[in-house]
């Protein structure tokens, strides 16, 4: 999930919030200020309910982002590199890059999140409940007692043993620790997840037609969304496995051709265009990447000024570029594959360009390492 614009950096991780934020925030906003607070504590003036309404939001989603916070300070502290926080539709995600070294890492990171929503929960619960003890009913405690609530019911949805959920993570580490097997593990708690929003999709549906309206097309749609995440890391889960104890120098194509960044875009189409076999060109300077310039960018070029514009202007820029060793591990390098470069890295050895890695690669890869996998257990292919 890309992120619109970026708020700054928490604990070193950089923070991001996506376009799709805005729907949610608003749903809340109005269905607190124009439904819930009004029929809770009634005659009371309008601004108050929006305050009250946008104030409840605001906490809401920084409570989240504490949520995403805490898992990716726990990642660190495991080793893991967090490639950055993004809050959107469904709430946030931490961009892990790589996987937990162990099932006890696992466990502490999908955990750390939930007791983060919990202790929220409890917090503003406690101080609804002290107000409410002496006597207040303003509507500050309204306020107070649904975000206790949506705290609290936020940690207990996540803790649910479906991927990609926390509670999916959790469930990937105890069949991680009880079988010694990831990618087992990984398949569990996806195909967990696909159950989960199948039922949730059942149940939405059902809401909806009993009278439940919007609320139940919005628990159909996590539902949707559960059922495609998951399908999407069971499928990771297997490539992962597939690409076991495979370098980055077995899948490579070696010594790919490449351009200077100051030949013109015209110069390119005119006179290699057609004898170049691949949709990337690697940009060079004795011999060391300094950009990839895609097909596509080049044609989103208009053809009146493809004399005047040269690869490097339209190419990707060194500090984008996804740089691997050949010795790397291929699943290490995954995670790292950058969107500028349409999921291609370049290799290089003692600072000079000796392969590239693209998705096609990738993919005969993956198909050499299934057939693998097939053969040695005597299994046909699934």
């Amino acid at each position: 999930m890309r992120a619109s614009f970026r708020l700054g950096r928490i604990a070193g991780v950089p923070v991001g919030v996506n376009w799709s934020v805005l729907v949610i925030f608003l749903l809340i906003a109005w269905g607190l200020s124009a439904n819930q607070f009004p029929r809770s504590y009634p005659d009371r003036p309008v601004v108050a309910y929006v305050l009250a309404g946008l104030a409840a939001a605001v906490v809401f989603f920084l409570g989240l982002l504490a949520h995403e916070v805490s898992h990716a300070v726990v990642a660190k502290r495991n080793g893991l590199e967090v490639g950055g926080i993004t809050l959107w539709l469904f709430g946030g995600v931490a961009e892990l890059k790589g996987e937990a070294p162990n099932p006890g890492a696992e466990l502490r990171i999908a955990g750390v999140g939930p007791l983060v929503s919990l202790l929220i929960g409890i917090f503003f619960g406690g101080i609804a409940v002290a107000l409410a003890l002496t006597g207040y009913e303003g509507l500050l405690l309204g306020v107070l007692a649904w975000l206790a609530g949506i705290n609290v019911l936020l940690a207990i949805f996540n803790v649910l043993p479906a991927a990609p959920l926390d509670g999916g993570r959790l469930l990937r580490a105890a069949v991680w620790k009880a079988t010694g097997d990831r990618t087992k593990a990984s398949v569990v708690a996806a195909r967990a997840g696909r159950i989960l929003g199948v039922v949730l999709i059942g149940l939405g549906f059902w809401q909806f037609f009993v009278g439940a309206g919007f609320g139940g097309l919005w628990l159909a749609l996590i539902g949707w969304f559960l059922i495609g995440a998951a399908g999407m890391e069971e499928r990771q889960a297997r490539m992962g496995d597939a690409l076991r104890n495979v370098r980055v120098a077995d899948v490579m194509t070696p010594q790919p051709q490449t351009a200077s960044g100051e030949m013109t875009v015209a110069d390119f189409v005119d006179n290699y265009l057609f004898a170049y076999r691949h949709s990337a060109l690697p940009l060079t300077e004795e011999g060391r990447p300094v950009g990839l310039v895609t097909l596509d960018r080049v044609r989103g070029v208009a053809a009146d000024r493809r004399a005047g514009t040269t690869l490097a202007e339209v190419s990707c820029r060194s500090d984008e570029l996804v740089l691997a060793s050949p010795d790397e591990q291929l699943n290490d390098l995954l995670p790292r594959l950058s969107e500028c470069a349409d999921g291609r890295a370049l290799v290089v050895s003692e600072g000079r360009l000796v392969g590239i890695v693209s998705p096609s690669d990738i993919s005969r890869a993956v198909q050499r390492g299934s057939l693998r996998g097939q053969l040695a257990t005597g299994r046909p292919g699934a």
